[in-house]
């Protein structure tokens, strides 16, 4: 979740909203342009995917301030990987991960893509994808087309991804990259999308 442009998080800190960490307040880093998923949002992320992740296998591929694989972890997912390049939110995320006691979590630094290039295909039930909303109609759009991909190869049969944007991502867009939406939402200048590959079965 780390931008150039992105406005500051206004209280330096994330709330986990559910699960064994509900109403935990962690700081986060003070990166510029770190612009952590809002709780209405996260809220309705959860009530898609479900409030108990018992066993899932999660990635968070642009972290920043953790919020959505921590609450992933919250919500009792088996493992819960967070990629994030800067190394400032990485030694936050790290100490976040300390002080929760979140044995199931891990930090992994470094390009979010080359990353996810290197994980296990098919092994994942969750991929939460939040590129950098700066310069959305180019370079913004080409990683967040590429981390779409990167996703697909990565997802288990029946598996998710959730996509965060700064504009929404139209149906034939999207079954052109191979995705059937879901679920859509829009919060303000953020627009959440619950996508599944199409080779998967309709739920």
């Amino acid at each position: 979740m780390t931008a150039r442009v992105r406005r500051t998080s206004p209280t330096g800190e994330v709330r986990i909203i559910g699960g064994r960490w509900r109403r935990s307040r962690l700081p986060v880093g003070g990166v510029p342009g770190l612009r952590p998923t809002p709780d209405r949002v996260r809220e309705t992320l959860f009530n898609w995917l479900g409030q108990d992740l018992s066993g899932c296998r999660c990635i968070d591929a642009f972290a920043g301030s953790g919020a959505l694989g921590l609450e992933a972890a919250s919500r009792a997912a088996a493992e819960v990987v967070l990629i994030e390049r800067s190394p400032a939110l990485q030694a936050a995320l790290r100490a976040n991960v300390q002080r929760l006691g979140a044995e199931t979590v891990r930090v992994v630094g470094g390009d979010a893509l080359a990353v996810l290039a290197g994980l296990p295909a098919a092994a994942w039930d969750v991929v939460f994808l939040d590129p950098p909303f700066d310069d959305a109609h180019s370079g913004g759009e080409r990683l967040t087309r590429a981390a779409l991909q990167a996703a697909q190869r990565l997802l288990r049969p029946g598996g998710w991804a959730y996509l965060e944007a700064p504009r929404a991502w139209g149906e034939p867009e999207l079954t052109a990259l191979g995705w059937r939406l879901h679920r859509r939402l829009r919060a303000g200048a953020v627009h959440a999308h619950l996508l599944q590959p199409m080779d998967n079965p309709v739920p």
